[in-house]
């Protein structure tokens, strides 16, 4: 399989991920301070929602680039 195959079925399974969950979260950290033998760390719960039409397009793409490729 070429390396534009591969990236054909994996811009699919990524589009078919992104429908199927429609958002991904993840933490960070924001503020550490630190006074002496007291640390305090805050962390940040991000969530990041991905567009329907981005999943439809990278679906689409990774069609038109996995049933495209000829050799």
């Amino acid at each position: 399989m070429n390396p534009i195959r591969l990236a054909g079925l994996a811009l699919v399974v990524l589009g078919a991920l992104g429908l199927g969950y429609g958002s991904f979260a993840y933490t960070k950290d924001t503020h550490d301070v630190k006074l002496g033998p007291l640390e305090l760390s805050v962390k940040e719960k991000e969530t990041v929602n991905v567009p329907v039409w981005a999943g439809v397009a990278a679906m689409v793409l990774g069609g038109l680039l996995f049933f495209g490729a000829r050799k």
